[in-house]
């Protein structure tokens, strides 16, 4: 067995095992030095919860509803299907790790379903082109397969799989002084004290962006998709995909409004994971800048900046 299959291994029973065990740091608040709002008094950021959801605001996203929160937007969980009506107080949508009914209870096997219905993919297509703002995030087989159908609605083709850089790590860092870290206003921010150099992932998927759509976070070379028919199992005659170049963030302007995929979730929550309560996401030490990634993130979704 060659090196690379053995870490494969290696990561995938250690992905089975966290997963059940992954719970919110409730103690996680980095401090805000300039919020963007008073607090209570920002635009509206719901957060998906009506599409057997993996990470919800009181769950695995209690950490980015609260770092937002204290931005001074005002977030609340969307328990509804979506429609004209039940976005149309909505400035900004988050949606992060939705799955169909057929895998929400744990078969996390092919066939990987849309979670949306063609009528609510219609109706999130529209609010945006009117000036809504949709952040989808997708993270790791089977999340791919079940937003594969809303992205295409925007010009986003996901890999249904398990992305890996060459050595075989699924976390990977972006870094603004190799090129892999867009230079683009989320990273900027609003002022020199906000700019991010460099944003860790914690494992995840890769996705093509469209024309006209910027990757603020771009694959190196080598990297790879293990297109698994079962989450996290990965055997020798697993098919793998070239995605070096590919990305795992990517921002657009759609119509009147914008749209952000992301291709990896852990890195906007802080959790805590496994039996020894190890730090994932925003909470761990090589991420100390996945928060202001994060509000940067947000900024640009509500039009404050870029």
């Amino acid at each position: 067995m060659s090196r690379l299959a053995v870490v494969l291994l290696v990561c995938a029973a250690a992905s089975v095992a966290t997963r059940a065990q992954q719970v919110p740091d409730t103690a996680f608040a980095p401090p805000i030095a300039s919020p963007a709002f008073a607090e209570g008094r920002g635009p509206v950021v719901a957060i998906d919860e009506a599409h057997g959801n993996f990470h919800t605001a009181t769950g695995r996203y209690l950490a980015f509803a609260n770092l937002v929160r204290r931005d001074g937007f005002v977030v609340r969980g969307l328990a509804e299907k979506f429609s004209a009506a039940t976005l149309r107080e909505i400035r900004v949508l988050v949606i992060a790790n939705a799955l169909h009914p057929r895998n929400a209870s744990g078969n996390w096997t092919l066939p990987t379903p849309s979670a949306f219905s063609p009528d609510e993919i219609a109706a999130v297509a529209a609010w945006v082109r009117d000036g809504g703002a949709l952040l989808l995030i997708a993270d790791h087989m089977p999340f791919p397969g079940a937003a594969a159908e809303l992205a295409a609605a925007f010009g986003f083709a996901f890999s249904n799989g398990y992305t890996r850089d060459g050595s075989g790590s699924g976390q990977i860092a972006f870094r603004r002084a190799d090129g892999s870290l867009a230079d683009h206003p989320v990273v900027r921010g609003r002022a020199a004290a906000e700019a991010v150099e460099i944003v860790r992932n914690f494992t995840g998927s890769a996705f093509r962006v469209p024309a006209g759509a910027t990757s603020l976070l771009t694959l190196p070379a080598g990297s790879v998709s293990l297109e698994c028919t079962v989450a996290a199992r990965f055997e020798p005659g697993t098919p793998r995909i070239n995605v070096s170049g590919w990305s795992q963030g990517a921002v657009a302007k759609i119509g009147r409004g914008r749209v952000a995929v992301f291709g990896e979730a852990a890195m906007f929550s802080a959790q805590l994971a496994g039996p020894d309560k190890r730090p994932m996401g925003m909470n761990d030490p090589a991420a100390k800048q996945n928060p202001q990634f994060l509000l940067n993130l947000l900024h640009w979704l509500a039009g404050v900046i870029g």
